[in-house]
């Protein structure tokens, strides 16, 4: 265990790399620990290969990007070339980062933090809690969490075979398309099959272009509406299948409907249905969260917890804090005049670099 540090930065993506240089500028001493191998490994997880990486900027935000070194070109790079200019950034500035690093408790109170990782422990004044929010939802499917996959690790293992994407927005649209390229440019007559268990799709501009893109260069994408996953089964051959359905509509009876299905290997499935929040580590934490009812909540959904911050993004805990996706897309704050009320907050690259800057601001005045 080192010196006691002024602050201790966990994730090292777009937000905690942005404390940590502020923090180095400051004259603050810091370190950044990431779980994974990578700066960005959030990032990597999450995003599809070749993935447009831009800095969208919320039109209520009119200052300037503050921290130019993780602002992502303007020219709508793919991820890899966003994840390069990390590594480059991280070499620039001597990064404090600590790889490998799975951040599993907090001991002690303010201003004397025990933070332990499965390969050590660090000792800080203050913590930023900077690990986003990719904590992936389940199907809900017998064998899936052994073989079905929640993004693309290498898009090339998909070539030759029929692949199903599960989910209709924007993660699953991305895999979607970027699946549907390579196989098109590998002259492979198989299938994407992109299955959501509504009828509308939701997906943004950005994405929606991109997907029409490749459908008007010959992409071979099958759309399945309504189509539900209900059963995860062995085969003659002791594969594990993913079986879904959908309603035709027609009805046999009182008590029967007909329905048609598909049946998918496991290992070809990918689902991009979301991702939940970091709820049951701030559990973990005893970080004060309120439950969302009708009256209290209108962006959150029902029953979520929301984690409850100062104005500074400090939490129920002097001197631990909550910043980027981890409080997204909303969260709890408590105003000068002591009254509480949901906020929004996008889950973007630009306002974790803002919060960022707000909490070492806070820490240095």
């Amino acid at each position: 265990m080192s010196d006691k540090l002024d602050i201790l930065i966990v994730g090292a993506g777009p937000g905690g790399m942005a404390a940590g240089i502020l923090a180095k500028q400051a004259g603050l001493s810091y370190a950044i620990i990431e779980k994974g191998g990578n700066p960005m490994q959030g990032i990597i997880d999450t995003y599809p290969k070749g993935k447009k990486v831009y800095p969208t900027i919320p039109k209520s935000y009119t200052e300037p990007f503050p921290v130019d070194e993780v602002r992502p070109p303007d020219s709508r790079v793919p991820v890899e070339a966003y994840i390069d200019q990390a590594r480059a950034v991280e070499a620039e500035h001597d990064l404090n980062i600590h790889y490998h690093q799975v951040f599993t408790s907090i001991e002690g109170t303010y201003p004397d933090y025990l933070i332990k990782t499965e390969r050590g422990t660090f000792l800080a004044r203050n913590i930023l809690l900077a690990f986003g929010s990719n904590i992936p939802n389940d199907l809900g499917i017998y064998g899936e969490a052994k073989t079905v996959a929640r993004n693309i690790e290498n898009g090339e293992d998909y070539i030759g075979i029929n692949v199903l994407v599960i989910g209709g927005g924007n993660a699953a649209a991305d895999v979607v398309a970027s699946l549907s390229k390579i196989k098109r440019e590998a002259d492979d007559d198989t299938f994407v099959y992109w299955a959501h268990i509504k009828e509308k799709f939701e997906i943004n501009k950005d994405t929606a272009r991109d997907l029409g893109e490749e459908v008007l260069l010959g992409g071979h994408i099958k759309i399945l509406q309504r189509a539900v996953p209900k059963i995860g089964e062995v085969d003659a051959d002791g594969i594990d299948r993913l079986y879904i359905h959908q309603t035709s509509g027609a009805s046999m009876g009182d008590d029967l409907y007909l329905y048609q299905g598909m049946s998918f290997p496991m290992k070809n499935v990918i689902a991009c249905i979301g991702h939940h929040g970091p709820s049951a580590i701030f559990d973990a934490l005893n970080l004060q969260q309120i439950t969302c009812t009708g009256a209290i909540c209108k962006i959150a959904k029902e029953g979520e917890r929301l984690l409850m911050l100062s104005t500074h993004l400090e939490t129920s805990h002097k001197g631990i804090f909550a910043i980027g996706g981890a409080i997204s897309p909303s969260y709890m704050e408590i105003g000068a005049d002591g009254i509480i009320k949901e906020k929004r907050h996008s889950n973007l690259i630009y306002t974790a670099v803002i919060d960022a800057k707000a909490v070492i601001d806070f820490l240095t005045t």
